[in-house]
């Protein structure tokens, strides 16, 4: 069976966007820093719920980099990669049963590895030193992400991955 993107799918879709990126532009003086705090990137917990939001998602952290990273092509299709990798991580997490705090890992762990792997490339910084400064700023939207989902699971009554044709 094919899957066709429902009206209310991507209307939802571009809120998300529009929030990630209206989060992004208001905290852009630290969320590009050494340390990137990006708390935008908690929204990739919504993958917990919703998988259509898998390439939004991506798309999202693309469109920041290119808008207001300045970082060049490297950073803006590694971020498409790492929004789409990590919030289908945490889809997979919920698909297998797995608690709110397990989608915490994949928001934490595959931007603070893989980020630095061009971004040390391009700063000159060496690897591992730029991936302690990322994971460092990563626990924060992976705490978020834990709390989104909890208060989404409280507001919403959705329990886990909910697919609109079921």
């Amino acid at each position: 069976m094919k899957y066709h993107m429902k009206t209310e799918e991507m209307t939802f879709s571009a809120l998300i966007m529009a929030a990630y990126m209206v989060c992004m532009y208001g905290t852009q003086w630290f969320a590009f820093g050494f340390y990137q705090i990006r708390i935008a990137t908690a929204l990739y917990a919504m993958a917990f719920f919703y998988p259509f939001l898998i390439l939004p998602l991506g798309l999202a952290n693309m469109l920041s980099n290119m808008l207001m990273g300045g970082m060049g092509a490297a950073d803006i299709a590694g971020g498409l990669f790492v929004g789409i990798m990590t919030s289908g991580l945490v889809f997979l997490t919920a698909e297998r049963g797995g608690k709110p705090w397990m989608a915490a890992l994949p928001i934490f762990f595959v931007p603070s590895l893989l980020v630095p792997v061009w971004l040390s490339w391009i700063l000159h910084i060496p690897y591992l030193i730029l991936a302690l400064h990322i994971a460092v700023g990563q626990a924060v939207p992976a705490a978020g992400g834990i709390l989104l989902i909890r208060a989404w699971r409280r507001y919403s009554g959705k329990e886990g991955v909910f697919f609109y044709g079921k």
